[in-house]
């Protein structure tokens, strides 16, 4: 049966959603920052008679809802509270109020659809069992997760599942979208630092150990790793993001320090290991072959977000009950990142996608861009996706 009485609900309230989603749009916070979100998140929640927490992992917030009817299980809904470090160039009246940081990748839609549907649960607590509402901080700097699972979030507030959500530009609004196993890739930072002498690039360069010969032939290089080293069917990316080098900006001085810096993404923990042992064998045989030194740094962001398959049915009716099963298709692989990945690791779940919208052309702004806005035409369906959620899972308004 279609869950068309919690939507139209949901509706009803919709204008106050659309108010608190364009209210944190215009007050952007990155990264442990989320000072006034957070705020603004732990007063609705206590205004609905939910039991608040926070300053979970910095700046995160959990709301804690206990059904009517007994039961013993729990489950958690995420939403990520951060902006991005972009400049809007949108000019609606709730554009950014901060210079150099907006909400370039819908994290205020997604925190106004948890709200949206902790005010509706809150009214109709006739569910088994407890809902754990996790407003997280720092998605974008892959930090805000284990933030909050270092400050002992499934112990403090246990759960058997985890759920998250994303938009995304491109589907259309009323539409859903998930797929069991890898969704996301992992995603890491690299960087290496080549060193030589420096010296007189005109006058006498045979005197000197030339860094950025050795740049060179590292970036040509790098891009043998994934044609060479992987399987052929294995799914990965190597990009160069950032390459520096001469402090004085001197067409005649040799640099004696040139740095490259990238990111790799991956779907396997051995295409992981394998990426990282090349980069840093080619690094620094490279080096030594043109008389140079290498520094090789590796850090490792966030693991591949990866649904459990048991799961994906359960999101999927919860999702086809609101809008049908045609209207829940399967998203393909994407070499983006997310942190929700390290809950994953500790509980099962599933990341699902709603749709933002698709100009009838084509086109549409992707997140992450100057110009995206989060379409407030899903935040209402967005929250009776968690509440349907609910009912898969926890039995709400079963008798």
């Amino acid at each position: 049966m279609l869950r068309q009485a919690i939507l139209d609900e949901i509706q009803a309230y919709a204008d106050e959603l659309i108010a608190i989603r364009r209210d944190i749009h215009m007050h952007p916070e990155t990264r442990f920052e989320e000072v006034r979100t957070a705020a603004l998140v732990a007063e609705k929640l206590r205004e609905w008679g939910l039991e608040v927490t926070e300053k979970v992992g910095v700046t995160g917030v959990v709301g804690t809802l206990q059904g009517s009817r007994p039961g013993q299980r729990a489950i958690g809904l995420r939403a990520d509270m951060d902006a991005l470090f972009i400049e809007e160039q949108n000019s609606f009246a709730h554009r950014s109020t901060v210079p150099g940081k907006m909400h370039a990748c819908g994290h205020d839609g997604h925190t106004a659809m948890l709200l949206g549907a902790a005010r509706y649960l809150a009214g109709h607590r006739d569910f088994a069992g407890t809902v754990q509402f996790i407003f997280q901080p720092a998605e974008e700097a892959a930090t805000g997760a284990p933030a909050m699972i270092r400050d002992g979030l499934f112990e403090r507030f246990p759960v058997d599942a985890v759920y998250g959500m994303h938009n995304s530009p491109g589907i259309p609004v009323g539409q859903f979208a998930t797929r069991p196993g890898p969704i996301l890739a992992g995603s890491d930072f690299w960087g290496v630092t080549f060193r030589g002498t420096g010296g007189h690039g005109g006058a006498a360069p045979h005197l000197a150990t030339d860094a950025t010969v050795v740049l060179g032939h590292f970036l040509l290089a790098v891009q043998t790793i994934l044609p060479r080293n992987l399987k052929p069917i294995e799914n990965a990316a190597l990009s160069v993001g950032h390459v520096a080098g001469g402090a004085y900006n001197s067409p005649n001085v040799m640099p004696a320090e040139v740095v490259v810096r990238g990111t790799s993404r991956y779907f396997q923990t051995e295409a992981q290991a394998i990426i990282r042992r090349r980069l840093g064998e080619l690094a620094e045989t490279l080096a030594a072959a043109h008389g140079c030194t290498a520094e090789f740094t590796y850090e490792p962001l966030c693991p591949p977000t990866v649904n459990a398959p048991e799961k994906v049915p359960v999101a999927q009716a919860a999702a086809a009950a609101l809008v049908g099963a045609a209207k829940v298709g399967e998203v393909p692989l994407s070499t983006g990142g997310e942190d929700f990945a390290f809950m994953l690791q500790e509980k099962p779940g599933v990341f699902m996608r709603i749709g933002n919208g698709v100009n009838p052309d084509g086109s549409f702004h992707n997140v992450h861009t100057p110009l995206y806005d989060f379409n407030d035409a899903a935040l209402a369906l967005g929250s009776a996706y968690w509440v349907s959620l609910v009912q898969e899972e926890l039995g709400l308004g079963e008798s």
